[in-house]
């Protein structure tokens, strides 16, 4: 009876800390959903390019823009970054991911892992197809490029899948430092993607923004509705064995 009185005071004073938690979650589900319906707007008014033209130089010699910033090597680096938000290499990941949570006996986080970071893909390719935005012509390709410019498919799936995983990764660590080791890293790896993309000029930043907008709100809104399924029993905590 007292083990169960304690267990009980616990869960009340635990309520109100996870109902904060959800709402700022919410709030800035909101506020990420807001901002990318800005910036399509803008882009669809043609008001973003001036300043997506002037951000896009940046990364290019004044004297001859098809030259980007830096020495040789450096733009060899920049496209092993950008490879890591393509569609192989997070498709890698993802599966990795699964099938560590497989071995762990979580079937269910495993299929929520793969469903939603897929249905980024889909979100990506189909915001892609609807806005049919065209590449950047500013400066030559430091890749091959072959679909639509708006939303950047590597920033959304690189948010999308590095900030999916390094929280789901980050929850099974007891030491704080070793939570926030491994979600700054899924941010580092979010960021150096996007910029990749501009390095290599075949993304406008308003892409990159918005892939990054849209990514990161995905995630956060995978996060909210595995909170849900977890406190249905549909996907097992992390606390399960």
């Amino acid at each position: 009876m007292r083990g169960w009185t304690d267990g009980q005071r616990w869960a009340d004073l635990l309520a109100p800390m996870l109902e904060r938690r959800i709402l700022i979650a919410l709030v800035v589900l909101a506020a990420g959903i807001w901002g990318f319906v800005g910036i399509a707007d803008e882009v669809r008014e043609g008001d973003a390019i001036s300043l997506d033209r002037t951000i896009l130089l940046l990364f290019r010699n004044p004297a001859d823009p098809s030259d980007p910033l830096g020495p040789i090597w450096l733009e060899s680096a920049v496209r092993d970054i950008t490879a890591l938000g393509g569609v192989t290499v997070t498709t890698l990941m993802t599966l990795g991911a699964a099938g560590f949570l497989l071995l762990s006996g979580k079937r269910g986080a495993a299929l929520f892992v793969v469903v939603s970071i897929a249905g980024a893909a889909l979100l990506s390719s189909g915001m892609k197809l609807g806005f049919e935005r065209p590449r950047p012509d500013l400066v030559p390709h430091g890749v091959e490029v072959y679909t639509a410019s708006f939303p950047s498919g590597h920033a959304t799936g690189a948010a999308a899948t590095y900030l999916t995983l390094g929280a789901l990764l980050a929850r099974f660590q007891s030491r704080r430092r070793l939570k926030v080791y491994l979600l700054s890293l899924a941010v580092l790896l979010t960021v150096l993607i996007g910029l990749s993309r501009l390095y290599l000029g075949v993304h406008w930043p308003s892409d990159v923004l918005a892939g990054w907008t849209l990514g990161a709100s995905w995630a956060l809104l995978c996060w909210l509705v595995a909170w849900q399924l977890q406190r249905r029993g549909k996907v097992e905590d992390d606390a399960e064995s």
